[in-house]
């Protein structure tokens, strides 16, 4: 038996579409063409929230100028608020990647929500007289203005959870900061010994970091904030009132509670993608920190028996089928991979952003289904990292405070009190005999013991002099 089917046409011809679907003819030619990654756009719920706000908008706007009915315009606006509520997401089934500039993207959007309408108004779905994808739903739009203001609108939506996860990463370091406030160790430089500093100062910096890179995400939201709307084709406006543009976004700001701000020229924002190249470049600069504490953690924690072994992080599983009761850090490691993968998404956006053409970027698509994996993954890997690692982590006291007591790096602390030539002596020595720096100082007579307690102090050792 077949499945009930109903019929649609567009320029192309007829073709039979299943009865239950809220999608049409476009949506399903979009689904033959386009069989690349198998996401679906509504796997993205931020983007279908974002295209159901602006076609609110619009609906919204054209309704206040005259050019949409009281009938039609209460149906799609209560069609939108639905979608935009998390309803018939199951229903924007065209892939992320598509070709058309995300046309196929726009068409799912129209005809969902116009059959949902339709619905609302008593009518069958594809009754399009009615209600129609285009010339209601989609009226005063193009494409080219709606994809990328519903796309910098989802991206505002999708940032605010990276935002959160990476401010719990940041609490996180700074607990450990002052957990670890009073443990001195050497730091390195080059992999080498270098001078003491405490297991606190190390981790501070790496909150210090992640502060910085909330401010700059923060800062590449302000850019993603103008937009397009009423742009339609090229920028022109063709086919709007003077004032839709300026009335469309703002209502767009009140429905979605983001302060958007019109583009003040159309034309230039139709096909210029650079705020998204901006955003991504954040994204690579916050990967590119994350992955480099990790790998600071993996060094930190190497061993236990030959590496460093000043810090034990958390066992979360076995690390081994072959070497018995060997554990890795798995998630600094799976961390450094997302790192791997937003440098690579940079890359894509940046190429994409490249490629495009006269008045029109026709790879949006790309651009945003590699700035939502970008978003995603990172939220995800700064939560794992906050709960699953950087909580866990404990200090190894001893021998930390073994290391730094017998120390080559300790002489350059005494740099001003023996000069450079005695300390590179007693720096050389203590490596070649293993006696510690002090106890070398001592011997030669080159400082006494007071001034060597003085001088070797933590609070000395580890920040200016006074």
């Amino acid at each position: 038996m077949h499945s009930p089917v109903r019929v649609e046409h567009d320029l192309l011809g007829e073709r039979e579409v299943p009865a239950d679907v809220y999608w049409g003819i476009h949506t399903l030619r979009a689904l033959e063409n386009y069989p690349i990654t198998g996401k679906p756009i509504g796997s993205y719920p931020e983007l279908v929230k974002a295209l159901s706000l602006v076609k609110q908008a619009a609906a919204r706007a054209n309704h206040q100028l005259g050019q949409l009915d009281d009938t039609r315009h209460r149906a799609i606006e209560d069609a939108c608020r639905e979608i935009a509520d998390g309803r018939l997401h199951g229903q924007f089934v065209v892939d992320v990647i598509q070709g058309g500039a995300g046309t196929s993207t726009n068409m799912n959007a129209n005809e969902v929500i116009a059959n949902l309408a339709l619905e609302k108004l008593g009518w069958p779905r594809g009754h399009y007289k009615e209600l129609h994808p285009i010339n209601h739903v989609n009226m005063s739009q193009s494409t080219n203005d709606v994809y990328p203001t519903a796309l910098k609108l989802a991206v505002v939506f999708a940032i605010q959870g990276l935002l959160n996860a990476m401010e719990s990463l940041r609490q996180a370091y700074l607990a450990k900061a002052a957990e670890f406030k009073d443990i001195l160790k050497i730091g390195r430089t080059q992999l080498q010994d270098a001078v003491p500093m405490t297991l606190g100062q190390e981790f501070s910096t790496y909150a210090v970091m992640m502060s910085e890179d909330i401010a700059r995400l923060r800062e590449a939201i302000a850019l993603i904030q103008e937009v397009n709307l009423g742009a339609t084709a090229i920028g022109t406006g063709i086919n709007t009132d003077i004032r839709y543009a300026r009335m469309a976004t703002e209502f767009l700001s009140e429905l979605s509670g983001v302060k958007l701000v019109p583009a003040e020229n159309l034309i230039e924002a139709t096909q210029d993608t650079g705020a998204f190249v901006q955003l991504s470049g954040v994204l690579k600069r916050i990967a590119c920190k994350l992955s480099k504490v990790c790998n600071d953690l993996r060094l930190l924690s190497s061993g236990p028996q030959a590496g460093f072994n000043e810090i034990n992080l958390p066992e979360r599983a076995a690390g081994s089928s072959i070497m018995p009761g060997k554990v890795n850090p798995i998630i600094p490691e799976v961390v450094n991979q997302i790192a791997f993968e937003v440098i690579g998404n940079d890359v894509t956006i940046t190429m994409a952003s490249e490629g495009g053409q006269l008045q029109l970027n026709a790879f949006e698509p790309i651009i945003g289904h590699s700035l939502f994996k970008s978003i995603e993954h990172l939220e995800a890997g700064c939560r794992t990292l906050t709960e699953n690692c950087i909580r866990g982590i404990t200090a190894n006291r001893d021998l930390l405070a073994e290391r730094v007591r017998t120390s080559a790096g300790l002489a350059t602390a005494l740099n001003p009190v023996i000069g450079y030539e005695n300390a590179t002596w007693a720096a050389r020595e203590a490596l070649r005999s293993g006696r510690s720096v002090a106890e070398l100082v001592l011997e030669r007579g080159l400082a006494d013991q007071e001034t060597l307690e003085r001088v070797l102090r933590p609070e000395v050792l580890t920040a200016p002099r006074a």
